[in-house]
């Protein structure tokens, strides 16, 4: 990742980063000098998640999103919520609540509604009202940029202004 963004950096090329957030701190920020920004998965708020479907921890990526947050890079997180895996809206609230605390109030949050797909097909897609609330969470705690995808059309994937909130980009889908 360091070498292609290197190397695509001398040519005027912009990086984006998409990953789990699982990085040793080190390489992470080696990547971080080289990169524009990061998309980054936050599978959920808990350890019992982490560790039964991801077999780690979340401390770190909780680490790696604080190191990106002090690198200065853009930051943008996405969280696909699975029923009955991470859909409890405590855990989405008190993870709210930490990006606010933690990574500041401008970090956008994607929500995304899962389909049943591979090793999935038994659950049930993600119910738009839980999406919605999400999004409604992530609004009341004081997040300014809180979009859904997955769920189109719908006034979740457009951005607003935070102030006067009206819309600045209309998407379709």
């Amino acid at each position: 990742v360091k070498e292609v963004a290197s190397y695509v950096k001398t040519r005027g090329v912009r990086t984006l980063v998409c990953t789990a957030g699982f990085i040793n701190p080190q390489p992470l920020k080696d990547i971080c000098r080289v990169s524009d920004g990061f998309a980054v998965t936050l599978k959920a708020f808990n350890d019992k998640f982490y560790q039964k479907i991801c077999g780690q921890t979340l401390r770190p990526i909780l680490n790696s999103l604080e190191i990106i947050r002090a690198e200065k890079k853009h930051l943008e997180l996405v969280n696909l919520i699975v029923p009955s895996y991470n859909d409890d809206l405590g855990v989405i609230k008190d993870m709210c609540k930490w990006i606010k605390k933690s990574l500041g109030e401008d970090t956008p949050i994607h929500f995304g509604r899962f389909y049943p797909e591979y090793k999935l097909k038994n659950l049930p897609p993600t119910p738009v009202k839980i999406i919605e609330s999400a999004r409604k969470i992530a609004q009341d705690e004081g997040l300014k940029y809180v979009y859904t995808f997955n769920v189109a059309p719908h006034d979740g994937n457009n951005t607003y202004c935070p102030n006067c909130k009206k819309i600045v980009i209309k998407r379709l889908a």
